[in-house]
C-alpha cells in the first residue's frame, strides 16, 4: 500500500512522489504535496541516457521519474541541477570508454556506448531499492550497502534477508530456562556467571574480543540473566556493528562482502545465518547446488552432524563471503538463548586487524585443533556441508582466493 498524505486515513494508489508528478502533469498546485506555481514545472531526473554536443551547447538525453522513455527530452546542460547524477554519468562514460580502449571525443556517443550507459543506470537502480530492503529488514547497527562496477548483474534472485536462523519442518529451538544473577559479569568468580555455569571460560575481554581459542565454545548471557544489556558478555547478540558493503568481484568469485570501517583483532563480525535444515535434507540439496556451481550449507558439528545451516535462499550478509586459504574471520560456536549443543549460533571473529575497504574472507575448510578436553567435542572438519569430503562426496572445485598459501582446491 502506498504512502498515504499526512493526516488522510483512505489509502492511496499512488506514492507521494507519484501524486507530485501527477499535480505537475495536470498544472494543479498542492500545498500539501508542496507543489506550487514557483515549481509546478520542476521535474526530476531519473538518469542520463546519452550525450551530444552542438555548436559548444552540451545537451544531455534525460529519463525523467515516472515518466515513460517515450517521453525522455535532450535538455541543454544549464537546465540540469542533478549535479550527483551528472558526476556519475561522466563517471560511468570514462569507465565505458576505458572498458572499450576508445577516447573521448566527438559530438554524438557511439550508440553501443549510449545503450551501455542506460543499462548501468537502470543496474544502479535496481541495487540501490536492494540496498533499501537490505537495510529496511535488518535489525543490526551495522548498515549494509551495495556495489558493482564489475559487470551489469542486478540484485541475486531467490533470496531473502533475515535476521535469525529460519527453522526447517519439525525442528525446535531449546529455550534456556535459567540465567545469571551477576551484577558484574565481567568480574564473577569462576563459576558464577553462564559460561562458568555451563564449565566453560568467559570468552570476553573489557573490549569485546574474544579470548578463547578457536575450538572452544562462547556461552553468553541471555534474556533470562539479570545483567544489563551493556554486559560485557552480550556481544554476539547485539549484532553486526560494522558498515559493510556487497560488492561484485573482478575476478569470478561472484559477490564478496567488504568492510567499510577498521576492525581490530579478534572482534565479532557477524553472524552466518539461514535455514536450519537436517543433514539428510542438507546431502539432498548439496547435490542440486552441486550442479548450480555454489553451496551455501555448514554443518552444525559441534557435538554431531544432526543439522545444516542452508544460506541459499535464506541469509543475511555472510551469504555473500567468499572462501579463502588465508582468511582474515575465524568461526567460533556461540551458545546465547538456544542451549542444545546441536543447534548453536555460527559467529565470525576477525583473526587480525582489518583495514577499511578489505574484503571479508573465511576458510570453508578450516581446521579446528583441540587445545584441551572441551574443545574435542569439535570435529575437526568444521567446514561447508557439502564442502566435506568423505562421506559426503562433491565435486572438486578450484580455489580462485589467490593468496600465496592458496591450497589450488576448496575440496
Amino acid at each position: 500500500m502506498a504512502e498515504n498524505l499526512k493526516g488522510c486515513s483512505v489509502p492511496c494508489k499512488l506514492s507521494l512522489d507519484q501524486l507530485q508528478t501527477r499535480c505537475r502533469q495536470e498544472k494543479v498546485s498542492c500545498k500539501l504535496l508542496g507543489v506550487s506555481k514557483n515549481n509546478i514545472n520542476d521535474y526530476e531526473v531519473e538518469y542520463l541516457c546519452d550525450y551530444k554536443r552542438m555548436k559548444a551547447v552540451e545537451f544531455y538525453l534525460v529519463k525523467w521519474k515516472d515518466y515513460p522513455e517515450s517521453e525522455n527530452t535532450w535538455e541543454p546542460r544549464r537546465n540540469l541541477k542533478c549535479v550527483k547524477l551528472l558526476r556519475q554519468f561522466q563517471e560511468d562514460l570514462e569507465a565505458e570508454l576505458r572498458r572499450r580502449r576508445k577516447r573521448a571525443g566527438g559530438a554524438r556517443l557511439d550508440p553501443g556506448v549510449a545503450s551501455s550507459l542506460v543499462q548501468r543506470a537502470r543496474q544502479r537502480q535496481r541495487l540501490q531499492r536492494w540496498e533499501a530492503l537490505l537495510n529496511a529488514t535488518r535489525n543490526h547497527k551495522g548498515r549494509i550497502f551495495v556495489r558493482n562496477d564489475a559487470d551489469l548483474d542486478g540484485p541475486p534472485r531467490d533470496f531473502t534477508y533475515i535476521n535469525n536462523y529460519k527453522t526447517g519442518d519439525g525442528i525446535a529451538l531449546t529455550e534456556v530456562a535459567v540465567g545469571c544473577e551477576c551484577q558484574d559479569c565481567l568480574g564473577a568468580p569462576a563459576g558464577g556467571c553462564c559460561a562458568g555455569a555451563s564449565l566453560h571460560r568467559f570468552a570476553y575481554n573489557e573490549r569485546g574480543q574474544v579470548r578463547l581459542r578457536a575450538g572452544l565454545p562462547i556461552y553468553e548471557c541471555n534474556s533470562r540473566c539479570r545483567c544489563a544489556a551493556d554486559c560485557p558478555n552480550r556481544v554476539v547478540q547485539r549484532g553486526i556493528q560494522y558498515d559493510l558493503c556487497i560488492f561484485k568481484t573482478h575476478d569470478g568469485r561472484g559477490w564478496g562482502v567488504r568492510t567499510m570501517e577498521h576492525i581490530r583483532k579478534n572482534c565479532f563480525v557477524m553472524e552466518y545465518v539461514g535455514e536450519i535444515i537436517t543433514t539428510e535434507e542438507a546431502e539432498r540439496r548439496g547435490h542440486i547446488y552441486d550442479r548450480q556451481g555454489a553451496t551455501y550449507l555448514f554443518d552444525l558439528d559441534y557435538v554431531e552432524d544432526v543439522y545444516t545451516v542452508d544460506a541459499a535462499h535464506y541469509g543475511n550478509i555472510s551469504h555473500f563471503v567468499n572462501h579463502s586459504c588465508n582468511p582474515n574471520l575465524q568461526v567460533y560456536n556461540v551458545f546465547i538463548d538456544n542451549l542444545d549443543e546441536r543447534l548453536p549460533r555460527i559467529a565470525f571473529f576477525s583473526t587480525r586487524p582489518i583495514r577499511a575497504g578489505e574484503e571479508l574472507t573465511f576458510d570453508y575448510k578450516m581446521q579446528i585443533d583441540p587445545v584441551d578436553a572441551e574443545s574435542t567435542k569439535m570435529d575437526s572438519n568444521f567446514s561447508l556441508a557439502g564442502l566435506t569430503g568423505s562421506p559426503k562426496k562433491r565435486l572438486r572445485v578450484e580455489c580462485k582466493c589467490g593468496v600465496e598459501s592458496c591450497r589450488k582446491y576448496l575440496f
